[in-house]
C-alpha cells in the first residue's frame, strides 16, 4: 500500500483536461458555480507533469487530444495507478469506444455538449466518492503504522486471539507460560484500542493481516 497523506488537508479539486480552451472555460464555470475548484490542463502530458496527485477529487477527461489522447491518458493513469476517478467527453459518439473506457475503470462517458447540471452533479459525487475512499485508506494506513509499532511477540499472540483461541491454548502453541500470553495480549489490545477477539479479528482484517 502506497503512503498517503490525510486527505483533509487538501482541498478536493476537479482536473479538466482539454485541447480547447473555451471548453475547458466553459466546464470550470460550470462547475465553480456550485463550489467545485477546478485545474485546467490543455493536454494530457501537461497533467502527468504538473498536477498535485495529493489532492483529491476527480478527472474530466476529452477524447480526441493532441500528443497523448484521452483513452492513453486513462492506461497511463492506470498504470501509475492513480486513484482519481474519470468522467470521459467526446464530440464523436462512439458506442465501442465508450465501453472500453468504462471497463477501464472510468465512471462516466458523456457526448459533448454534456447538459451543465448533469456534469455538475457527476463532477460531485465522484469528488466526494474520491474523499471518502482516501478517508478510508488514510485511516487504515495509520491503523496499519499502529499494529507495526507492536512488537513481533504482541503481533503473533494477536493473529492467534483472532483465531478466537484461549490464552492457555496460545500459551501452549507458543511454549510460553500462559500469564506471559495476558501480558502481551492485554498490552497489545491497549495499544490497539481494543478489548475482545472479535474486536482483534476486525482490526487485522481491516489491515489485511489476516489470510
Amino acid at each position: 500500500m502506497k503512503a498517503l497523506v490525510n486527505p483533509d488537508l487538501y482541498r478536493p479539486i476537479v482536473r479538466i483536461i482539454d485541447d480547447e480552451e473555451t471548453v475547458r472555460n466553459s466546464e470550470a464555470f460550470t462547475l465553480r458555480v456550485v463550489g467545485l475548484e477546478t485545474a485546467c490542463y490543455a493536454t494530457a502530458e501537461e497533467f502527468l507533469e504538473k498536477d498535485d496527485l495529493r489532492y483529491p477529487g476527480c478527472i474530466i477527461l476529452d477524447v480526441r487530444m493532441p500528443g497523448m489522447s484521452g483513452p492513453e491518458l486513462q492506461q497511463e493513469i492506470n498504470k501509475r495507478e492513480i486513484d482519481l476517478p474519470i468522467i470521459f467527453l467526446s464530440a464523436h459518439g462512439n458506442i465501442g469506444l465508450a465501453v472500453d473506457t468504462l471497463k477501464r475503470g472510468a465512471k462516466d462517458f458523456y457526448e459533448k455538449p454534456v447538459e451543465p447540471e448533469k456534469l455538475r452533479e457527476t463532477a460531485a459525487r465522484l469528488v466526494e466518492e474520491n474523499l471518502q475512499a482516501r478517508r478510508k485508506q488514510y485511516e487504515t494506513q495509520m491503523l496499519h503504522a499502529q499494529y507495526e509499532a507492536l512488537t513481533n511477540r504482541e503481533r503473533m499472540i494477536l493473529k492467534l486471539v483472532a483465531q478466537n483461541l484461549s490464552n492457555k491454548v496460545i500459551a501452549d502453541q507458543l511454549q510460553i507460560q500462559e500469564h506471559t500470553v495476558k501480558i502481551h495480549r492485554g498490552n497489545a489490545c491497549h495499544k490497539l484500542n481494543i478489548r475482545t477477539a472479535l474486536e482483534v479479528h476486525q482490526f487485522l482484517t481491516r489491515i489485511g493481516e489476516l489470510d
